[in-house]
C-alpha cells in the first residue's frame, strides 16, 4: 500500500495508469491511496515540530545571534508533468515544469510547515501570503520570526537579509564564529 501511495505522489501517475500498470480495479487503487494518506495525516503530530524560539542564552554559533527565531523557511521547485495546456503556468524562471512548495524548518532542520501544490511561476512572497492566511496556515506567534531570503520581503515575523550586504558562506564554515555582518551595524533589530 506505501509502494502504490509513494509511487503515485512522486511520479504524478494517474490512477487510471497504474490500474492497468497493476492490473487493479481504479476502486482498489483510490481505496489504497486514501488509506494510507490518512495515515499520514494522523502522523501530523510526530512528522510536523512545533517551532521554538532561539533562547537568550544560546550558544549555537550559528543562531545565537538570532534571539526569537523560530527557523528559516523557502521555496523549492519540484518537476512535475502537466497537461500541455497548464504548462506556462508551471513554467518556472529557469524553463522547466514543476510546481513551487514553500518549506518551513526549525534551526534543527525539523519541518514546521509544508505548502505544496502552487505553480512554478509564482512568486515566493505570494506563496507566503496563501501560507500566512490559511484557516490552519503558517502561524507565526508574536515577538517571534523566521529567517527567509531575498525573495521575501521584511515585515513582522519575517525576517530577510539586509540589502546591499553579501554574506558569504564562508563566515559560517566550521572554525569561522563570526556573527553576520548585519549585526555589526547598530541599527539592526528583530
Amino acid at each position: 500500500m506505501v509502494i502504490t501511495f509513494l509511487h503515485i505522489i512522486s511520479h504524478h501517475i494517474k490512477i487510471r495508469v497504474l490500474k492497468r500498470q497493476t492490473v487493479r480495479s481504479g476502486e482498489t487503487i483510490s481505496r489504497v491511496l486514501h488509506t494510507v494518506l490518512a495515515s499520514v495525516l494522523k502522523l501530523h503530530p510526530i512528522l510536523f515540530r512545533k517551532p521554538e524560539p532561539i533562547q537568550d542564552n544560546s550558544t549555537d554559533d550559528r543562531w545565537k545571534w538570532f534571539k526569537g527565531c523560530l527557523g528559516a523557511l523557502d521555496g523549492t521547485y519540484i518537476k512535475v508533468n502537466v497537461a500541455a495546456i497548464d504548462k506556462p503556468r508551471y513554467r518556472t524562471r529557469k524553463n522547466e515544469i514543476a510546481t513551487n512548495v514553500l518549506g518551513v524548518c526549525t534551526p534543527n532542520m525539523q519541518f514546521i510547515y509544508v505548502l505544496p501544490g502552487w505553480e512554478g511561476s509564482a512568486a515566493d512572497g505570494r506563496i507566503l501570503r496563501d501560507a500566512i492566511s490559511r484557516r490552519n496556515g503558517l502561524n507565526v506567534p508574536q515577538g517571534c520570526y523566521y529567517l527567509c531570503d531575498a525573495g521575501y520581503t521584511n515585515g513582522e515575523g519575517f525576517l530577510a537579509p539586509y540589502r546591499g550586504q553579501r554574506y558569504h558562506l564562508n563566515d559560517w564554515r566550521e572554525g569561522h564564529h563570526l556573527p553576520p555582518s548585519i549585526f555589526q551595524h547598530e541599527t539592526f533589530s528583530s
